[in-house]
């Protein structure tokens, strides 16, 4: 893969049937998922928002989950979520997730992966 990619799915709730991933320029593996959305358009939105907000280090909040895994938050600037990354194995780990979606976030091409 030669770009980041912004994928668009499919969920199984009936209630809020799309999300988004944001792939790795790098490896391809999925480093940010999406709230769930009610409407596409809603969820394209939601992606619009990664592209203006990814490359702001302060839209980032570290978190740790209750094991104990690191992971992150990206917030809009109105400090609404707009998506998770996975759990990581270390702090570092997590940081170098945050410096990719940094990185990625506002030069992804969208796909309808549904």
């Amino acid at each position: 893969m030669d770009f980041p990619r912004l994928e668009i799915r499919n969920s199984e709730s009936e209630d809020q049937p799309f999300y988004f991933v944001l792939r790795s320029q790098n490896n391809g593996e999925v480093i940010l998922t999406s709230e769930m959305y009610t409407t596409k358009s809603d969820c394209e939105n939601g992606i619009e928002s990664v592209k203006n907000n990814a490359s702001d280090i302060e839209n980032y909040e570290r978190k740790t989950s209750k094991n104990g895994e690191p992971y992150f938050v990206l917030k809009a600037a109105n400090g609404e979520i707009i998506g998770r990354s996975e759990m990581y194995s270390s702090e570092v780990n997590r940081d170098n997730g945050i410096k990719a979606v940094q990185r990625d976030g506002a030069q992804v091409e969208t796909e309808l992966a549904v």
